[in-house]
């Protein structure tokens, strides 16, 4: 018998997140380890009147084409996934992972060349996101991979990932509906401000959110969700960071990192723990040193880091920045291969000021 908070995900996904019309065309990426959920989604899309069609997208692949593939097929990008990407109205992804570290030995340069092969796709993705022609969604399957890096059982780690849905609630939508309401009055109290200045223990910034656009992060992206944000002003960004957890992309675990910015650009950048790494990640295009995001998390459910940037970036009372590619519907201009999420706690201190007024301290807002 299926767990029926899983059948409640799967229903919320599609009526919600996405929101699928009968005739929509609908890609559903999973593996082996999400099928429960991948089973539950195919059937929802059906009921919805949708046309499903899975992608199956196993690690070892992955695994195996970033290993012993020539540079050619590096690059190569499928057409069923440019297809897809470009003409189907929904796309949902369902994530599981049997180990998160499977890339941790990869070639930083192979995996590079294989990102820049994907630029054109990713711009593909985010243009017709922010216009509208592309409804998505993504949420991780609880594993056991996924339950180790967060220190929890399989069993503790379910528990979390579905209170945190809220789909072990009998009404996910309303509870989704309610986070909107909150964190709407917030993107309205930003809209048409200039200057954010963030000041604490681990963090001096200044930067512009001129005529730039905070979206209200509701679950109809990310499940979980729970965020505002908005890409800088990419020339803006001056000062420094110090990320309090570790940031970890394309299977690597980077700890201790702290960026200084001038004049919106990366220009020094250390960790205490593959430093090379995140060195090579910043160099791989014209726009991966400066920043495409600066967000908020708003979800005080998600209380404990796991090691998983999906749960870990909407931690309430934290900040994230990403290096990289920005959205176009917050007016972002970064153009990159790269969206690189990094994370910082705010509860400790910590204030952020907005045009001069105090927005938020401590980890809580402290206007609207």
């Amino acid at each position: 018998m299926v767990d029926p908070r899983i059948s409640r995900l799967a229903h919320l996904l599609v009526t919600y997140s996405v929101k699928v019309q009968p005739g929509d065309k609908v890609l559903i990426r999973g593996n082996s380890l999400s099928l429960p959920l991948v089973s539950e989604t195919y059937r929802e899309v059906l009921l919805a009147g949708g046309h499903p069609t899975v992608f199956w997208e196993e690690e070892i692949f992955s695994e195996i084409m970033l290993k012993e593939a020539s540079e050619e097929q590096l690059r190569y990008v499928a057409e069923p996934v440019k297809v897809a990407m470009e003409t189907y109205d929904c796309l949902i992804g369902l994530r599981g992972s049997r180990n998160t570290r499977t890339l941790s030995n990869v070639d930083p340069s192979r995996q590079q060349i294989a990102q820049i092969a994907g630029r054109n796709l990713m711009q593909t993705f985010m243009e017709r996101s922010a216009r509208g022609e592309l409804r998505w969604t993504t949420t991780i399957f609880p594993t056991d991979a996924h339950a180790q890096e967060a220190d929890m059982s399989l069993t503790e780690f379910a528990d979390f990932v579905f209170a945190a849905c809220y789909v072990d609630q009998e009404d996910p939508v309303a509870e989704w509906q309610k986070v909107h309401t909150r964190q709407q009055k917030l993107v309205e109290w930003l809209a048409g401000k200039d200057q954010v200045q963030v000041k604490g223990p681990n963090v001096d910034l200044k930067l512009s959110i001129k005529d730039r656009v905070f979206i209200n992060a509701d679950g109809t992206a990310n499940m979980p969700d729970g965020e505002v944000f908005t890409g800088p002003v990419e020339d803006s960004v001056n000062g420094w960071i110090r990320y309090t957890y570790p940031a970890i992309y394309n299977g690597r675990e980077v700890e201790g990192i702290e960026l200084r910015f001038e004049d919106g650009r990366v220009c020094d950048a250390h960790a205490k723990k593959n430093e090379e790494f995140l060195i090579s990640v910043l160099d791989t295009d014209a726009g991966s040193r400066y920043l495409g995001e600066f967000a908020i998390g708003t979800n005080y459910s998600i209380n404990r880091f796991t090691k998983s940037i999906l749960y870990d970036e909407k931690i309430g009372g934290t900040l994230h920045t990403a290096v990289g590619s920005g959205y176009p519907q917050t007016g972002s201009k970064n153009r990159s291969s790269v969206h690189w999420d990094m994370i910082c706690d705010m509860r400790n201190g910590s204030q952020i000021w907005v045009d001069g007024e105090l927005f938020y301290e401590n980890g809580r807002f402290v206007v609207a």
